[in-house]
């Protein structure tokens, strides 16, 4: 392993414990994964297909259990598309997205392009607050015009 690799590692180890979890083996090897390429979207099955891809011996049910503790942990943002599918966002700030059918592929709007605003949002119910409002705007490829 390299001296960069190494304290690649060393940081991921440390972000994990910041977190307020155990830096196993495992959490160490999946956040490697997730988060030494930036901000990204991607779902337990791919992220499961790139630790088996990177030599990493992990079932889909641990990528599963890490990604939602890394969720709890404040590491990743959860967000539900297409109804059962599941993505996990690197980037954990405020922002929505374009999801990209027959591609299931997420984009971060460009806020600098124009803010995204939502109003006339219904008062939660007593003893609740807003926590988030998620917005997922859906494209498709333009259909041509029959000529």
């Amino acid at each position: 392993m390299t001296l960069d690799a190494l304290e690649e590692t060393r940081q991921i180890e440390r972000r994990v414990r910041d977190a307020g979890l155990r830096p196993t083996r495992q959490r160490v090897a999946l956040a490697n994964l997730l988060f030494a390429q930036g901000d990204r979207h991607l779902s337990a099955e791919e992220l499961h297909e790139e630790a088996i891809s990177a030599g990493v011996p992990v079932s889909l049910a641990t990528v599963y259990n890490a990604l939602h503790q890394f969720t709890e942990a404040g590491l990743l943002r959860i967000l539900a598309v297409e109804g059962a599918k599941t993505y996990f966002d690197t980037n954990t700030s405020d922002h929505h997205h374009f999801f990209v059918e027959g591609e299931n592929r997420l984009v971060d709007i460009d806020i600098e392009k124009g803010p995204v605003t939502v109003i006339n949002l219904p008062p939660p119910p007593e003893g609740l607050e807003i926590a988030n409002v998620d917005i997922v705007v859906r494209l498709r490829k333009k259909r041509q015009d029959k000529a």
